[in-house]
């Protein structure tokens, strides 16, 4: 049986008040959303990277030895993500969109365990991890297939066991020299997983689809993230421009602090749990 301290007890009550006062919201997750299910976060609680940045997009795409060491890492990392199950942050998530509170849920992250949780208004901003893709014709296999082609084209190359970083890789250093990564097998293009990497953007009618549902919200709740990237710290911005209230329930500072009305910093399941039992909603 879960026990709460008394600040999650006083911040799940302030969070469910906020909600009774704006029953409509968008929501925005990040990392932290999803700790709780064993993927770890880019960032620790005062927004600085716990461990190197992942792979740059412009990188992958011009350097073979970056596609190398990013799918022989992979081999080593992806089964944290694959096997990671919705905690109970995602199911009150969902259960909030059962009772009409949620307008639509824009989730920075690429693991989909808001949709296995039960949530469907979901915008993948950044993508999903469990599907590859070729760059130039847009054949598509899932994740799975692309590590089984990996693993058949180095039978030699053994991954070690070792800690997942949180984009579906694993923090070791190899030689990668003679890895085969595997090419589209309609155009000899480069595969890549249906993630935005860093330093791509976002496709402009992901934005705009989101930006349009922040604009019917009543307010916009931020779960789990920094704000630090730009590519959601825009939903703060264009909230303060419309005026449209704003709550964040992450662990340490955001970009968007100073945007808030509410600001709850505290681990986010056990606030969301209190949150739901003062809302009422059923979602164990």
């Amino acid at each position: 049986m879960q026990t709460f301290s008394e600040q999650h007890l006083q911040l799940g009550e302030q969070l469910a008040e906020f909600i009774q006062h704006h029953p409509r919201l968008f929501v925005l997750t990040g990392a932290g959303m999803s700790t709780d299910s064993g993927i770890p976060a880019y960032r620790d609680s005062a927004g600085q990277w716990r461990s190197p940045p992942p792979v740059l997009h412009q990188e992958y795409m011009k350097q073979l030895n970056v596609r190398q060491r990013y799918w022989g890492r992979s081999l080593a990392g992806w089964h944290t993500m694959r096997d990671a199950q919705p905690n109970p942050g995602h199911k009150v998530l969902a259960a909030m969109e059962r009772a009409g509170l949620v307008e639509i849920l824009v989730t920075q992250n690429v693991d989909r365990l808001h949709q296995k949780a039960g949530s469907e208004r979901v915008v993948d901003l950044h993508g999903r991890a469990d599907l590859v893709a070729c760059m130039q014709c847009d054949f598509e296999i899932t994740r799975e297939e692309m590590h089984v082609w990996c693993r058949q084209l180095n039978p030699h190359f053994h991954a070690p066991k070792v800690a997942a970083r949180p984009d579906g890789d694993a923090d070791f250093e190899a030689d990668f020299s003679q890895f085969q990564v595997p090419t589209c097998t309609e155009c000899g293009g480069i595969m890549k997983a249906r993630v935005v990497y860093y330093g791509d953007n976002v496709p402009k009618e992901t934005v705009f689809k989101a930006l349009n549902s922040l604009e019917n919200s009543q307010a916009m709740l931020s779960v789990g993230s920094s704000l630090q990237v730009f590519s959601g710290f825009r939903f703060n911005r264009h909230a303060a421009q419309k005026s449209i209230p704003q709550a964040a329930l992450t662990s340490g500072v955001t970009r968007a602090d100073p945007l808030l009305q509410l600001k709850l910093d505290s681990s986010i399941a056990p606030v969301l749990e209190v949150c739901a039992d003062h809302l009422g909603l059923e979602w164990r």
